[in-house]
């Protein structure tokens, strides 16, 4: 039973990692800890699951690499929930004393949701980018005024990082919706006069 267990577990977290995320998001270094979060939480979930306290510990070991790993300012949102997935997919299998179709289903659902919420052309249109302009622009409406003549978008919200008054620069986060007559090119691409955009 442990080798179907183990055996089921690495062919969810191949799907999520190799078939799901890397064709998305093509960085390699999460793919390496993907696999090893959840394969390390599997070996370590499923000792524990052979004591009377291995629930909690798992609960607990669950919370402990949650906190370290996501102290990184280098992974995005979507990156904490496939490392959470990842987490989520070792310690259901490791601690499933009976590997039956409730446990197989909840690590499908995990899969799934992931690849439905992560999906390209869920929101298609909808960017969120770091904006630095070449001049300070303190009024908000005049600041989203601005960006939607620069970004040819809809913006729904900013939030000022940096108001530089001294070296005329504004850097803003901004939420915004590509209209149709938008070219669809990544932010990331375009440049304009005053305009710089970061991922």
């Amino acid at each position: 039973m442990q080798a179907i267990t183990i055996a089921i577990d690495l062919i969810a977290i191949g799907v999520l990692t190799l078939g799901i995320y890397f064709p998305r998001h093509r960085r390699r270094d999460l793919v390496v800890a993907f696999l090893g979060v959840n394969v390390g939480v599997l070996a370590v979930s499923m000792i524990l699951g052979s004591t009377a306290i291995g629930a909690g510990l798992g609960l607990g070991l669950f919370g402990v690499l949650s906190i370290i790993r996501l102290r990184s300012r280098e992974i995005e949102q979507h990156e904490v929930a496939y490392y959470f997935a990842s987490l989520a997919l070792g310690l259901i299998a490791g601690l499933s004393v009976n590997f039956d179709w409730l446990t197989f289903a909840l690590m499908g659902l995990v899969m799934v949701v992931l690849y439905i919420g992560d999906h390209p052309r869920l929101f298609a249109r909808y960017r969120q980018e770091l904006v630095v302009l070449d001049r300070a622009i303190a009024s908000e409406p005049a600041l989203i005024a601005h960006l939607e003549q620069l970004l040819g978008a809809k913006v729904h919200g900013v939030k000022v990082e940096e108001l530089d008054l001294v070296n005329d620069t504004t850097h803003v986060n901004v939420r915004y919706q590509l209209t149709s007559s938008t070219d669809a090119a990544p932010a990331a691409t375009r440049r304009h006069d005053d305009l710089a955009v970061t991922r």
